[in-house]
């Protein structure tokens, strides 16, 4: 078999059938390959009209399909048997080829992948591909990570298949070595928990406490969508509440159980995010209220524990609170961009990157999940100041914050009194606020810390770390 292929993709699920096609569907001969042959064929039979496939059979055959230098898309499910398939394909490649793992792959598994093909003289590239199925056949946004010389090949053929934002330009780019791409894919997914609860808290609220029905938020939304709220996740909220279960004739979010599951990628972020020692309170607190939901024998057994009832507003005053929700939804959708481009920081900081804050929030302007009209002033923020600590520093962004603070205030305090639980935006708050106080108590907890364990502390007038000897005269010692 002749190498005529420009790329190729191994497993044809969902998400590789979609990617194979899109890349055929933008002329580019397409070798396909599956474990399971008969979902090779089926490709070709019921989409060999949308462009040129070259099925595959067998490992050999789809290598051996392949143009020099070969491009190998891996789309398989993370962790196992993605580095079965890279044990069965890397004796038959070359020097100079390159495999990129398109899955949802941890950016430690990518960072150790990266290392051990790079000894054999083979590139591997660690993708986000973010869009889901609809994204991987229409333009995903993409996140590829590894070496310069990798993208240099692969970069026209990513360019051709990605989302374009507003501007016309293509949403990937290289965003680092080894594992920085799955790095911000994985920070990109925390961002859209947090996204998620921060919505279905504006949700809750509006009905518990505005007294809304489900098709009046769904109009709500609509009109947000119109705003600086313009975005997917907006518009796709509105899409599910305005929905009537045939089978009932109810709400469709009233059949639905409330319980909310995940696939992990948040609990990396956080769990990342604790090694990097980067606070991302608002994505905790999304993953925390998932694992809430799931604990049904825990909620069902403190249900009758004291609290007060939401007692639905008045016209007006339901009218008034809404706004106040859309100002606390988008302060604390400020905030939770603002924590996960910390973590993007951090991290590439500690594994020596270099990534541009600004290319990320470029790419993520269409095609991926949390695409927002307003990632386009975030990714002129980062452009005019690269090495800007916060996006609550950018002068803009301060001012609506600003301006939205006291409406945020008394949501939270509104969700409090009336017992409507909001954790996402009560740590969104909460990180504003720590983040602009003075002095935090954290200077008695390092007290504490030296009392029982001698931990030390700093002081605030001379340098140094000092140990008071708390069972003695209780007189200071230098630690240093």
């Amino acid at each position: 078999m002749s190498g005529t292929a420009r790329i190729g993709v191994t497993g044809l699920a969902v998400m590789g059938r979609n990617l194979a096609r899109n890349f055929a569907r933008n002329g580019l001969t397409v070798a396909v390959h599956n474990r399971t042959a008969a979902r090779t064929r089926a490709l070709v039979e019921d989409f060999g009209d949308e462009g040129t496939f070259v099925a595959c059979e067998s490992a050999e055959d789809f290598v051996a399909a392949l143009e020099r230098p070969r491009r190998l898309v891996i789309m398989v499910k993370a962790g196992a048997a993605t580095d079965a398939v890279i044990d069965e394909f890397v004796p038959l490649l070359e020097e100079g080829d390159v495999v990129i793992d398109g899955g949802n792959a941890h950016f430690e598994d990518t960072r150790r992948r990266e290392k051990a093909l790079r000894e054999h003289g083979i590139h591997f590239v660690g993708a986000g591909v973010s869009g889901g199925e609809e994204g991987a056949l229409n333009g995903p946004s993409i996140m590829p990570g590894g070496s310069a010389e990798s993208y240099d090949s692969l970069g026209p053929l990513l360019e051709r298949i990605a989302a374009r934002a507003p501007d016309g330009s293509p949403c990937v780019t290289h965003v680092g070595p080894d594992g920085a791409g799955h790095f911000v894919k994985m920070v990109h997914n925390g961002i859209e928990y947090a996204d998620m609860q921060l919505i279905a808290e504006a949700y809750h609220l509006l009905r518990a406490v505005a007294g809304y029905s489900p098709a009046r938020i769904a109009e709500t939304f609509r009109t947000w969508n119109t705003g600086r709220l313009d975005s997917y996740l907006i518009e796709i909220t509105a899409e599910v509440l305005a929905h009537t279960d045939a089978a009932t004739g109810k709400p469709f979010v009233d059949v639905v159980a409330d319980r909310a599951e995940q696939k992990g990628t948040g609990r990396w972020t956080v769990q990342t995010a604790l090694d990097l020692g980067v606070p991302v309170s608002g994505i905790a607190e999304a993953v925390f209220a998932r694992s809430v939901s799931g604990h049904a024998e825990l909620r069902e057994s403190s249900r009758g524990l004291p609290g007060p009832e939401p007692a639905a507003l008045d016209e007006r005053e339901a009218a008034r609170f809404a706004d106040r929700v859309e100002q606390a939804l988008y302060a604390s959708k400020i905030v939770s961009y603002t924590q996960g481009f910390h973590q993007v920081r951090a991290g590439s900081e500690e594994y020596g990157w270099d990534i541009d804050a600004g290319a990320v929030a470029a790419i993520w302007r269409a095609g991926c999940i949390i695409r927002a009209a307003f990632l386009d002033r975030i990714r002129e923020a980062f452009d005019a100041r690269p090495d800007m600590p916060s996006l609550l520093t950018d002068k803009r962004f301060g001012e609506e914050i600003g301006a939205a603070q006291d409406d945020w205030r008394e949501v939270v305090a509104t969700a409090a009194r009336q017992g409507v639980p909001t954790p996402g935006f009560s740590a969104a708050l909460a990180y504003y606020d720590a983040l602009r106080a003075e002095r935090l108590p954290a200077a008695l907890t390092q007290g504490q810390r030296d009392f029982f364990g001698a931990h030390t502390y700093r002081r605030t007038d001379r340098e140094g770390a000092f140990h008071t000897l708390w069972a003695g005269d209780r007189s200071e010692v230098a630690a240093d």
